[in-house]
């Protein structure tokens, strides 16, 4: 798809998606879509914006408690 442009009008989206970490294909978008919803027209099929960047971190597995030996009674031989 092809979007024409001002230069200028580029320019500070470029500056604006920069400034919010996005691309300025990403701020297009986002803005495209909350003007939508603010007028009651973004479509009900539209599918939510794809979060981006790194996965949430996921919980570390739960550790094997670990023996002390100075607690294991001395073993007679």
């Amino acid at each position: 798809m092809l979007l024409r442009l001002d230069p200028a009008v580029h320019d500070a989206l470029a500056t604006w998606a920069a400034g919010e970490l996005r691309s300025t294909n990403a701020q297009i978008e986002f803005l495209l879509r909350r003007a939508l919803a603010d007028a009651g027209r973004l479509p009900p099929a539209a599918r939510p914006i794809p979060r981006r960047g790194r996965p949430p971190r996921a919980d570390p597995p739960a550790e094997d408690p670990v023996e002390d030996p100075a607690e294991d009674p001395p073993s007679t031989v």
